[in-house]
Parts: structure tokens; C-alpha cells; sequence
């Protein structure tokens, strides 16, 4: 799914929600009503920049008719915004309650926008957290939702003591998927990665392997592996798009039905 954020001149609220949603892996772009081209403000560019964002190199864009074509949602950041898109016949949303135009404030007026801006997205989009207890059942109903021979409550909690990482997507307290990794020395090896069937093409799985992007980094590994059944397509290409090449097969690795794994891994 493609997101199109929407404000008035395209230089502080529309690209602080563009760049925190890109931070998890979501595929969007924002624009602008009374856009002309200049940089992200410096406050906005500053307080992402503490949340470890970088939207530095932003230049505001115009929305014209080819965008309103190329996405598939669109969120303007205030009433007044959607307002006028829906008079031209536009459908769009607005994020949260509205946003206000933090325009001309200082540093501490830029950070509670962005800090609305973020509780908006994560209610309206939801976020990847490090699993706690909490979440176990909603991985177990995942798993029993997406496989034909789905992990036990007990089995994920074994596999938590034996170096198993799990990230779970959730959105007001729900788990919409997750994705399990297991570290030894340098080499992650993912044990599954999984969304309720519901909630799939919403970006989820591409936040999930963003996450685990982020954890090689943070833990130096030299790559990161995983087993995918050759008819999976989708997900197959979803891999590639993350530079994971396949390296191998595992004859008649799956049951129900019985099929061949590809091994497909991401080599940092």
C-alpha cells in the first residue's frame, strides 16, 4: 500500500509523518497544497534528528493529479486539508484529530508535533516493539491463523530461551504479526515471519524485516538467512526487494502440503 501525506506547504508536518513511517518500513511520500519547493524546516529536521530520523535532504513537492493516481491512501494532517480534497472529489482521511501547523514555533512547539504525530501514526498504523509476555498469545493465534503446523505457547517460550529475537507488529494492543530471529555469534537466521492473513499488503511484513535490518546493524551480524516455500511468491519477491538472494534449497522441506524451501539470505 502507497501513503500520501498531505499539508499546507510540505516542510514540516506532512515529511515528520513521511519520515517516521518510513522509519518502519512503510512505502510513502508526502506533499504539499501551497508547496515550493524548499527544504524541511530546520526544527522539524531537529526534532527527528533526536529520534534518530533524518529527513535533511526533503524538498517539498506540489500534489498534482498523477499523485492522487499513484497512492493508494491518503492522510492530510488537518480537517481544513481533507475538506478541500474531498470538494474536488479526492478520498482522503485525516490523521488523528488533526494536526496543528507547529509554523514559526520553537524547538519544544515542533517536538510536540512530532510527538503527536507519532502517537497518531502508531494508532492509526500500529508499530513494531520488542516482544514481552503480552504478546505471546497474539503469536500463537498468528500461528495457528497462517501455518499448517503452527508453534505451541510453550514452544515460542522455549525459543525465547535459546536465542530466538521476537518482533511483534502490533496496533492497539494487537498482534497483526511478528517475526522470530535466532542470533548465534554473527548469523541470524529467521524462524518465521508472519501476518494475519486479514492485515497482509499493509506494509506489516516490510516493517518487520526493516526491524531486523536495524537489529544486524546493531549486533554486527554478517548476514541473515531464512526458508521459504518456492511457491510463495509474494513473499519471495518481498525478499528480494530486501537483497536477500537465494543460495540453496531444502528438498521437500515443508509438509501440508509437502514442497521444496528456498534458502534465501542477506549477506551485510
Amino acid at each position: 500500500m502507497k501513503i500520501l501525506f498531505i499539508c499546507t506547504g510540505n516542510t514540516c508536518r506532512s515529511p515528520t509523518a513521511e519520515g517516521y513511517l518510513k522509519s518502519l518500513g512503510f512505502n510513502c511520500e508526502s506533499r504539499g497544497l501551497a508547496a515550493d519547493g524548499s527544504k524541511a524546516s530546520q526544527n522539524s529536521v531537529k526534532a527527528m534528528s533526536e529520534i534518530d530520523i533524518d529527513i535533511s535532504s526533503h524538498i517539498s513537492k506540489q500534489l498534482t493529479k498523477s499523485d492522487i493516481d499513484d497512492f493508494d491512501l491518503i492522510v492530510c494532517m488537518s480537517k481544513n486539508h481533507a475538506e478541500y480534497l474531498t470538494s474536488l472529489g479526492i478520498k482522503c482521511e485525516v490523521l488523528g484529530d488533526g494536526i496543528s501547523d507547529p509554523y514559526g514555533g520553537d524547538i519544544d512547539t515542533y517536538r510536540l508535533c512530532r510527538d503527536e504525530i507519532i502517537k497518531a501514526l502508531y494508532n492509526r498504523f500500529g508499530r513494531v516493539v520488542y516482544v514481552d509476555d503480552s504478546h505471546i498469545d497474539g503469536i500463537v493465534n498468528i500461528e495457528k491463523a497462517c501455518f499448517s503446523h503452527p508453534w505451541t505457547k510453550d514452544g515460542i517460550i522455549e525459543a525465547q530461551h535459546n536465542r530466538t529475537k521476537f518482533y511483534v507488529y502490533e496496533k492497539n494492543g494487537c498482534v497483526l504479526g511478528y517475526v522470530g530471529i535466532s542470533v548465534i555469534l554473527d548469523e541470524g537466521y529467521i524462524t518465521n515471519i508472519a501476518v494475519l492473513p486479514e492485515y497482509r499488503k499493509l506494509g506489516i511484513a516490510t516493517a518487520l524485516l526493516t526491524k531486523l535490518d536495524d537489529l544486524a546493524k546493531l549486533e554486527a551480524l554478517s548476514f541473515i538467512s531464512l526458508e521459504v516455500r518456492v511457491s510463495n511468491q509474494n513473499a519471495i519477491s518481498l525478499y528480494e526487494k530486501f537483497d536477500y538472494k537465494t543460495e540453496g534449497v531444502r528438498k521437500n522441506f515443508y509438509d501440508a502440503p509437502k514442497e521444496d524451501a528456498l534458502i534465501m539470505t542477506k549477506r551485510f
